[in-house]
């Protein structure tokens, strides 16, 4: 069965390499890719940093850094309240419930599922141990890789 262009998805593996939750991306017909997210195993009542990283790798016996930085294909500046950001790989930080679960729907206009500059397929998902600040270079001072999606 060929794949369906408009939508891709991601397998969550956590800091322990166990399964931890899933993504679904959909393409939007004006640009853009919706992310709806549900990722559990993560530190309850807290915001914590989501991103796209360029690489579609996700080894926990490397704490994700497999999944090298941040994916940013025009060389912007990190986060929406930097000068010159953001980037294609920022989106805003998302709340972890009591439950220890991430649940969202984050909208990033500034990708696309397949295309040649801004294709997040192949790509992974990011969710760090803190919240991002929207400014630090280049990172946001987000800390830790908790879990890591690979874009499918």
């Amino acid at each position: 069965m060929a794949q369906d262009k408009q939508t891709a998805t991601a397998e969550f593996v956590g800091k322990d390499g166990k399964e931890g939750g899933r993504a679904t991306l959909t393409a939007a017909a004006s640009g853009g890719v919706l992310i709806e997210v549900e990722v559990s195993g993560l530190p309850a009542n807290k915001w914590v940093a989501f991103h796209v990283h360029e690489t579609g790798k996700c080894d926990a016996a490397t704490h994700h850094e497999s999944a090298g930085k941040h994916f940013n294909p025009t060389s912007a500046e990190h986060g929406v309240l930097s000068a010159n950001g953001p980037h294609a790989g920022d989106m805003p930080n998302q709340y972890v419930g009591q439950d220890g679960i991430l649940r969202a729907q984050v909208f990033d206009g500034m990708v696309s599922l397949d295309g040649k500059e801004d294709g997040v397929r192949g790509r992974a998902l990011m969710i760090h141990a803190n919240s991002d600040d929207y400014r630090s270079q280049p990172t946001g001072d987000a800390g830790e890789r908790l879990a890591c999606g690979v874009i499918r």
